[in-house]
Formats: C-alpha cells, sequence, structure tokens
C-alpha cells in the first residue's frame, strides 16, 4: 500500500505555509537544525571546516617556531 501522507491540522491551518513565507523573508530558518545549519555555514564560509583549521595551526605553529 502506498505511503499519502498524514492529516495535519498545522497544514489546514496554514501555520506550515505562514512559518515558510517567514522563514523565506527574513532568512532565518525556524528549525533548530536550519539554524545549526545556517550558523555552520556562515562560520566555514559555506566550505569544510579542516581546511581552515590546518591553515590556521600552520600560522600558529610558525609563530611559536619564531
Amino acid at each position: 500500500m502506498a505511503n499519502r501522507g498524514g492529516f495535519s491540522w498545522k497544514r489546514l491551518s496554514g501555520i506550515s505555509a505562514a512559518k515558510s513565507r517567514i522563514s523565506r523573508a527574513t532568512g532565518v530558518p525556524f528549525t533548530r537544525s536550519g539554524r545549526q545549519r545556517k550558523v555552520g555555514g556562515l562560520v566555514t564560509g559555506g566550505g569544510c571546516l579542516i581546511p581552515l583549521l590546518i591553515v590556521v595551526m600552520c600560522q600558529i605553529g610558525i609563530l611559536v617556531l619564531l
């Protein structure tokens, strides 16, 4: 039997659509995981944090040797 989805009072009342519109307009996600993803992307510049850490550690190592 195919999954037809479930009934949602939030979708029926328009709460889901309103939250979606607000999130798109402000650029701030309503979900906790969405906010964490956004902050992580801002911190790392949208990329992986490992190359950034390598560059920082190399600079610290050079300063320690001098």
